[in-house]
């Protein structure tokens, strides 16, 4: 199956459930994300980073995301390219991706309209949706860090007014999520009364939510018994904030930290058990097995678990 528009699985799942963006980095995790959306039959977005193109190369990238959608023809995904500047996004644009998110929220309100909407009406030219953001999450995307104290929540005013005047089709929101795996170190978690103004100025508009691992306390304790040095306050957001934040218009969910962490504590623990091993398939396929069966579990928090059948796609 061919990718598909972010704006038809928005349209189809606003108020009743959210759509999981995962970002990817590798082979196993490509497989690990389709045979989950094929098996459970639920929607996906396939999320690329410039430190992920950077990695992998952008053509290796959407190379193994054609072969999976051959490999697993039943699974409904769209390609999204989640943190780019102007330069990622307008490559993404003419190289098969049905989504780029221009990231200018760490300029002012003014600059981040003029490169969002420059964004846009590139974008739009090719029927691609953009995802811009307002207001700063704290914590680590890639290799961007900003302090908690600079942190700060979007203001629902400005969110009205910024999505009318850039012309974006989402926008990511700030309510209390961080990037990393230490996304609520004032322990406040999010901000649903913030969540709930935004949403009244953008009443059916959809609203992304970053940072959105849950940060399971076992995987960061598993991960340090096996040798890992993983502060064990970590915390992430839960399955009941998840679940409550679909009902303001939350549409997407990003995922990153969670699968890193996952990918540590199958690796520790497989080569401390097995230490005479070194053959790389071995805790690949346990990697990829985990990673299935992690996903499937989160799109039934999400409520998106066997939605693709009832998407209409035309």
């Amino acid at each position: 199956m061919k990718p598909v528009s972010p704006k038809i699985l928005f349209d189809h799942c606003y108020g009743k459930y959210t759509i999981a963006a995962v970002n990817v980095f590798t082979m196993e995790q490509v497989h690990g994300l389709f045979a989950a959306a094929q098996d459970s039959e639920t929607p996906v977005i396939v999320q690329l980073t410039p430190a992920a193109r950077n990695y992998a190369q952008p053509e290796m990238l959407m190379a193994m995301i054609t072969a999976a959608s051959g490999i697993y023809p039943k699974a409904v995904y769209a390609i999204h390219l989640d943190h780019g500047i102007e330069a990622h996004a307008f490559d993404a644009i003419g190289n098969g991706y049905t989504s780029v998110m221009i990231d200018a929220s760490h300029d002012d309100f003014e600059t981040n309209i003029k490169r969002t909407r420059a964004v846009v009406e590139a974008a739009h030219k090719r029927n691609i949706v953009v995802e811009a953001e307002l207001g700063v999450l704290s914590g680590v995307e890639d290799d961007l860090s900003v302090e908690e104290e600079h942190a700060k929540y979007t203001d629902p005013m400005l969110a009205k007014e910024f999505v009318e005047r850039s012309g974006c089709d989402s926008l990511a929101v700030a309510v209390g999520t961080s990037h990393g795996a230490y996304k609520f170190s004032g322990g406040r978690g999010l901000q649903f009364s913030v969540l709930e103004k935004i949403q009244q100025q953008l009443p059916g508009y959809p609203l992304v939510l970053h940072g959105s691992s849950g940060v399971s306390k076992e995987d960061i304790l598993e991960i340090n018994r096996y040798g890992g040095k993983l502060m064990e306050n970590a915390s992430g957001v839960t399955d009941e904030e998840l679940k409550k934040a679909i009902q303001y218009g939350i549409c997407k969910v990003n995922i990153a930290t969670d699968l890193r962490l996952l990918w540590t504590k199958v690796h520790r623990r497989f080569f401390v058990e097995q230490p005479e091993l070194f053959d790389p398939v071995i805790p690949g396929r346990e990697y990829m097995k985990a990673y299935k069966e992690f996903m499937i579990a989160r799109f039934e928090v999400f409520g998106s678990k066997g939605k693709s059948p009832s998407i209409r796609f035309n």
